[in-house]
């Protein structure tokens, strides 16, 4: 299963992806609902990322279970768009990504066809591993993982903070 970390310590309207931020003073209450409705897992996989850390050590905390960090599941590279509010970007670099969704990178990040095949890798390895496995990680990852096209609309799911999605079949 895929968790969406919970809530980051940052301004609403902010890019910031790769942006290591650290979880808001909410944390606690909102690390206790999805400790209360997480199955049984066997294993327990991180993003790098501090705002995924603090969830996956919570949990194996509360679950005795070790963590394994992999890079592969950490969010979107917004290049130079990080840290900038959204409302801020340029029109044009945001358009030219709009128009070429998969493979556009105005803000020399990555693109999300990138992100997606980092994605669909880590997920592949993660289900060879055997038994239920819970993967702390972000919201473009988990579009990426759910996505069954390539348009910009196949990646409109939303995962809200502290959400858990099932990992899809084709993920393997």
């Amino acid at each position: 299963m895929l968790v969406r970390h919970t809530r980051p310590d940052v301004a609403p309207g902010v890019c910031y992806g790769r942006t290591d931020l650290d979880v808001a003073a909410s944390f606690s209450a909102e690390a206790a609902p999805i400790l209360a409705s997480l199955p049984a897992v066997e294993r327990i996989v991180t993003s790098p990322l501090r705002r995924c850390l603090r969830l996956a050590s919570h949990i194996s905390a509360q679950r005795e279970l070790p963590v394994t960090v992999d890079r592969r599941i950490q969010e979107m590279d917004f290049g130079r768009w990080e840290g900038r509010r959204w409302s801020d970007l340029p029109r044009q670099e945001v358009r030219a990504w709009m128009l070429d969704f998969l493979h556009a990178r105005p803000h020399g990040g990555e693109s999300v066809a990138e992100l997606r095949a980092r994605t669909l890798e880590a997920l592949s390895h993660h289900r060879g591993c055997g038994g239920r496995t819970v993967i702390v990680t972000h919201a473009g990852v988990i579009k990426a993982a759910l996505a069954d096209g390539d348009t910009r609309e196949s990646f409109q799911t939303w995962v809200d903070f502290g959400e858990w999605v099932t990992m899809p079949d084709r993920a393997q």
